[in-house]
């Protein structure tokens, strides 16, 4: 009579229940995906947004997020240029992959890789907020690195295109408690009114402190408060900030945008 308890049956068993279990866990997988894709282009737009000020109305007016979007308006910008460019499919292009394929995007030295992003995307896209003909709102899209992650969020500016709107990151895996705090509303607050160029419209003067901006902090409207505990990822937002208002980033957007030469 055969040992029912035998090792070989043991395993038999065994590797039996791990193909059960992989095909179970393939389906789900598979099955959950479509839904998975929908929630993160649902919290993408979410998060542009909140940036531009549009979220929360939105919802105290019963809106869907797909009703919110219908005011944003979706373009295409050459960063080289500050054009808008039509060099690729617009609702197709994917700006994260475009970072790593070397026919759309640009190796950064390590002088100007300030936002430590490694590769620079030739195309970007921005969404705009308008108001019959004129633009009220600009969301740019940001990305760097803080102290254990790269940082994606959105800042917005008012129609002077100086004037932050809005500030938010919706990826990023800093600590919670001390980098983890970019995501504390109170924080984010802080951004709105502040001013990103100096007076002469030359420089990126907005920049993130060490320690609290006051009513005798010189130049307050160009400061907002570091993150207690959290100077590396402080200063990876300040980096971002400047990296991506800079000539590298959507300084000569924004410029053509004021002169209105897109």
């Amino acid at each position: 009579m055969s040992n029912k308890d035998s090792i070989q049956k043991t395993f038999i068993v065994a590797f039996l229940l791990c193909i059960v279990c992989s095909v179970i866990v393939s389906t789900a997988a598979v099955m959950l995906k479509p839904a998975q894709i929908a929630n993160k282009s649902k919290d993408f737009k979410i998060n542009i947004l909140k940036a531009g000020g549009l979220y929360e109305q939105g919802i105290a007016d019963g809106q869907s997020i797909n009703e919110m979007f219908e005011s944003v308006t979706t373009k295409l910008v050459d960063l080289e240029t500050g054009e808008y460019s039509e060099a690729v499919d617009l609702e197709t292009y994917d700006q994260r992959k475009a970072a790593k394929d070397p026919k759309l995007s640009t190796d950064l030295s390590a002088e100007s890789d300030i936002a430590k992003i490694s590769r620079l995307e030739k195309y970007a896209k921005v969404y705009l907020i308008n108001e019959g003909e004129q633009v009220k709102k600009v969301i740019l899209p940001i990305k760097g690195y803080g102290l254990w992650s790269t940082l994606y969020g959105f800042i917005s500016l008012e129609s002077d295109l100086t004037t932050v709107s809005g500030l938010t990151f919706y990826e990023h895996g800093e600590t919670p408690g001390l980098g983890g705090e970019v995501d504390n509303p109170s924080w984010k607050a802080q951004w709105q009114g502040k001013k990103v160029y100096s007076e002469s419209g030359d420089d990126v003067a907005l920049t993130v402190i060490k320690g609290k901006v006051n009513s005798n902090t010189p130049d307050g409207e160009y400061k907002v408060d570091g993150l207690s505990g959290a100077t590396l990822t402080s200063r990876g937002v300040d980096n971002l900030v400047k990296f991506w208002m800079g000539n590298m980033g959507y300084a000569k957007f924004l410029s053509n945008l004021k002169s209105g030469e897109v």
